[in-house]
């Protein structure tokens, strides 16, 4: 990691950069391309991308329920209790999400309310490679089942035999998603925004990926399916003091740091001692790591910091808005207080921000690439409309009409006061 010793406001900025998306023009240009591709041959353009990009032929897109069965009995028991522990965990934090509708009389005889309507069709999609992210399943099928959606359908892609990662389909039976498709890529969001024979086209898209799935969900909004937020890659900021165990720290750095090459990790601290030291325990960690490579090719891309107090420490995480924030601090809820723009915040020496990826309970689905500032992780909200409603009676209609008489004639839309006059004298005429 780079180490800045006390910069200056004026360096913060530069500090903050993450690291610049290579090729971009190139990658939407592709992806555009995969789209109008996927929209004209549909079924077969997902058959040719799996061969070309997964090294499989496949005849039939859609998992069958014989392929759940026999990787559900793959799945190591121990591992289907933790499965089984995390979701009820996250089940149990997103139920309290859950509104009631509550009518609000505004004035005498008008009422007016909110109702929460499930999104009617949402496309979870969950990458495959070397780090098949069933927990990522799990954060985004538990609120679109709370949320009853009415239909969900899984993209994850195959694997060079064709099937689907075991562990995937285990979590998609738990969760109830019997439609899964071998589909992955910009080809999977493609085949989720325009449909095929295949796959159902949806409402809106959850789930990460790489450039080319972040490319190809910001294109699908433009064909009018939403998505849950802009992604990139993940990151963490680490604010510590003098008090923080480096060996946690640098486990924390690396839990980030590992997820691929263009991560990026951020430690803040006022102990130049710390600094080191959790230098000296990542060098350490890493010789022991499988995803060593991967790792340290993040690092490149992350910094240490030394500022001079805790006010700073916050400012400049503030300002840098992470994904994940945690605070190894001695007061880590004094401090919590004045954190407004981070994805999720771990609090204490003992709340590992691994914990939050898997079974505390909170959704893992967040904000990146400074996108904290203005936007939540995934909820149950995420997967519901709010939809108002209002209802007038006459009397109502005595009370507020004239107020909505006179705005719109001072707007200039006569015909929204006329709407509001007809009932008026429509009421006087009954009262007579």
């Amino acid at each position: 990691m780079q180490v800045f010793q006390y910069p200056s406001q004026t360096q913060w900025a530069a500090l903050q950069q993450r690291a610049a998306a290579q090729e971009a023009q190139e990658i939407e240009q592709r992806v555009q391309a995969i789209f109008q591709d996927v929209r004209q041959r549909g079924d077969a353009a997902l058959r040719d991308y799996a061969q070309q990009f997964d090294g499989v032929q496949l005849q039939d897109l859609r998992v069958t329920p014989e392929e759940i069965t026999a990787a559900v009995a793959q799945v190591p028991a121990e591992l289907q209790t933790a499965i089984r522990q995390a979701h009820a965990n996250i089940w149990k934090f997103h139920a309290t999400q859950r509104t009631e509708e509550k009518p609000v009389e505004t004035m005498p005889g008008v009422t007016c309310w909110r109702r929460s309507v499930p999104v009617q069709r949402v496309g979870l999609y969950i990458p495959g490679g070397t780090a098949p992210l069933f927990s990522t399943l799990l954060m985004l099928g538990v609120p679109a089942r709370l949320a009853a959606c009415p239909e969900v359908v899984l993209t994850t892609p195959p694997q060079k035999d064709g099937s689907v990662n075991a562990v995937i389909l285990f979590t998609a039976q738990l969760l109830g998603i019997s439609t899964i498709i071998k589909a992955g890529g910009a080809q999977a969001i493609a085949a989720l925004t325009g449909g095929t024979d295949s796959v159902p086209a949806v409402d809106k898209i959850f789930g990460p990926g790489n450039r080319y799935v972040t490319a190809a969900k910001q294109l699908a909004t433009r064909h009018g399916v939403a998505i849950d937020m802009p992604a990139g890659p993940s990151e963490v900021l680490v604010i510590a003091d003098e008090t923080a165990n480096p060996a946690f720290v640098a486990a924390d750095l690396l839990s980030q740091a590992e997820h691929g090459p263009d991560s990026q990790v951020i430690l803040v601290s006022d102990s130049m001692a710390v600094i080191e030291q959790t230098q000296a325990e990542i060098e350490r960690q890493l010789a022991s790591l499988p995803r060593a490579a991967v790792a340290t090719q993040a690092l490149t891309e992350s910094r240490a910091i030394l500022l001079r107090t805790p006010e700073d420490m916050l400012y400049f995480s503030n300002q840098y808005a992470p994904e994940h924030l945690i605070l190894a601090v001695r007061n880590p809820e004094q401090l919590a207080e004045g954190v407004t723009s981070a994805g999720s915040v771990f609090l204490g020496h003992y709340t590992p921000e691994a914990a939050g990826d898997y079974a505390s309970g909170t959704n893992h689905t967040l904000p990146t690439n400074g996108y904290a500032r203005n936007y939540s992780g995934v909820s149950l909200d995420s997967f519901l409309k709010k939809i108002t409603y209002q209802r007038i009676t006459a009397e109502g209609l005595l009370n507020v009409g004239p107020v909505v008489e006179t705005m719109a004639e001072a707007e200039g839309l006569s015909a929204h006061a006329r709407a509001v006059t007809l009932r008026l004298e429509a009421v006087a005429r009954t009262l007579e």
